[in-house]
This record gives C-alpha cells, sequence and structure tokens, in this order.
C-alpha cells in the first residue's frame, strides 16, 4: 500500500504541477492534501481548481486547513481590525476575492482523513494535530506533548502546517510532517512532500523534495497583482518564497504591540525585519508557528 500526502500549497501553482508530477509517476494507491490549498500565495484558485479536478478524476482526498479557516472567517466577518491584525485580513481577504464562490468548497472539506492499512490499523491525516489545526509538529516537540498531539494512537499519523518536514517514530506510532509544497521554511526553496509505504507489515516514510519552474511561480506573484494589490503583507510572503524562511511569525511576535501603539508603522516594521533577516532565518525561527502562519 503507497500514500502520498501533499500539504501547504498556498497558493503555489508550478509548486503543485511538479508535486503531482512526481507522485504520479511513483503511482500510489491512495493521494491526501492536508489542507493549506490556499492563501499566502498568489494563485491559490488555479490551486483549488487542479485538487478539486484531481479529487474527481484521479481520487485525491481533501481536507482543509487553518488558511482555509482564515478565508472562510474573513468571508463571513469582513470587518476591519487595526495594526496588524487588520493587514493579514486585507491580505486574506485578497485570496477570498479571488476565489469567489468557491470559498463554499473549503467549508465543504472535512478536518480529518481516516485511511486503513492491510490489518486494519488506521492512517490518519490532519491539517496541524489533533488538538487543533494551528498546532506544530516538530522536531523538538517533548514526546508527552507529541503524545498527546496524536490521541488516540495509530500506526500512522501525516501532519503538516509547520512547512518543516520531519519523520518521527513515537511509541507505536510513526508521525510524519510532509513539509510544505509551496512555501518551505528550512531553507530548501524545493517543493516537498512525503510518501508513506506499507512494507513487511509496517509503514514507512520519505519526505521527497521536488524541484520547479520559481521563476514561473515567481511571475506568478506579479501577473496576479499579489504584490501590488493584497497589502503589505505580501511583502513577507514573497519573502518567504523567494528564501525558504517563514517571516510571519518574527513580524507578528516583534510587532504587533508596536505597531498598536503607533510607535512604528507596518510597513516600517517590515522593512526593519527584513533588513534582520537579510536573506537567511529568523533570529526566532526554530519556535513554533503563531496563529498567523
Amino acid at each position: 500500500m503507497k500514500l502520498a500526502v501533499l500539504a501547504d500549497i498556498h497558493g503555489n501553482f508550478p509548486a503543485l504541477e511538479a508535486v503531482a508530477a512526481d507522485i504520479d509517476a511513483w503511482r500510489p494507491d491512495a493521494i491526501v492534501v492536508g489542507g493549506d490549498i490556499v492563501n499566502r500565495g498568489p494563485s491559490s484558485l488555479a490551486c483549488l481548481r487542479f485538487v478539486q479536478e484531481r479529487a474527481a478524476d484521479s481520487g485525491w482526498r481533501l481536507i482543509r486547513g487553518n488558511h482555509e479557516d482564515y478565508v472562510i472567517s474573513v468571508v463571513h466577518d469582513p470587518t476591519d481590525r487595526p495594526g496588524i491584525e487588520g493587514a493579514v485580513r486585507r491580505n486574506v481577504r485578497w485570496t477570498a476575492d479571488q476565489l469567489g464562490a468557491a470559498v463554499a468548497a473549503l467549508e465543504a472539506m472535512p478536518e480529518i482523513m481516516r485511511l486503513y492499512d492491510p490489518t486494519g490499523g488506521e492512517a490518519r491525516i490532519v491539517h496541524a494535530s489533533m488538538r487543533h489545526n494551528r498546532d506544530n509538529v516538530l522536531a523538538t516537540t517533548p514526546d508527552d506533548e507529541l503524545r498527546e498531539q496524536i490521541a488516540p494512537p495509530c500506526p500512522l499519523i501525516v501532519v503538516g502546517h509547520t512547512h518543516r518536514p520531519l519523520i518521527r517514530r513515537l511509541d507505536a506510532t510513526l508521525v510524519v510532517n510532509v513539509g510544505s509544497v509551496g512555501l518551505p521554511f528550512d531553507g530548501d526553496t524545493r517543493a516537498c512532500y512525503g510518501r508513506m509505504e506499507w512494507r513487511n507489515g509496517g509503514w514507512r516514510a520519505e519526505i521527497v523534495r521536488v524541484p520547479y519552474d520559481r521563476e514561473r511561480a515567481d511571475y506568478d506573484f506579479i501577473a496576479t497583482r499579489y504584490l501590488d494589490t493584497s497589502g503589505p503583507v505580501a511583502r513577507l510572503v514573497y519573502d518567504e518564497f523567494l528564501t525558504g524562511w517563514p517571516r510571519i511569525y518574527t513580524w507578528v511576535a516583534r510587532y504587533r504591540e508596536p505597531v498598536l501603539a503607533g510607535a512604528i508603522s507596518i510597513d516600517e516594521s517590515i522593512d526593519e525585519l527584513l533588513a534582520i533577516c537579510d536573506g537567511g532565518p529568523p533570529p526566532d525561527w526554530m519556535k513554533p508557528a503563531a496563529p498567523f502562519s
């Protein structure tokens, strides 16, 4: 039994196409998209349509992540907010406008997908953890906390959300974080997904990195007018795309209160952060992602 899981596409259509082609060549028995198909990138509608077509034609299974929830939330409550929260919501509204009526499809997606191995054991796919869809399964997560995140235990649990791939065994469970198709956060800008295979009575896992047409993906930021019209947060997302390192967590943590207090403007705070990072990891990149991740 062969299972492919891809997650955290974030509107990066060329990366999605490349990963889909690699998966096709591997010929798995099941394919699951683990959420965050949309938002934090320029081509959410194209990505959503692609995975919907694969669901209809090839049996792909789709679950929703926190970014689908962000879009749904903004559609139901479009009111503005002050400071950094308002800037983030402006960026999400841009995605919601691009999706239009397709937002309804996000609401219909389940949060959990359960498959079963040849012995009847559960293979469970969730976006982040069993606790909630903004939780963080990391290499540094203590064992006791990880047990809470995967409870109830099963032979295989597959997650995404952090954009940082890992394979970890805890007790009788193989825990796999498949990383990110569209915005990896480990300094490697290639697309990323996970292959799981049932062999000799147990699960084995492999993280696969896939090169793709980054010039075309770069052009999408301009052609869709994402950089021009989705607000200042687009500059952070674009730098995440260019560098393969996270930016939004650090920005929220450092500047939420100073921006609200009027000590620094949103644009000035972004300028300052990008200068600090200078194309590399942020000072706190080993910490878990914030709610806006």
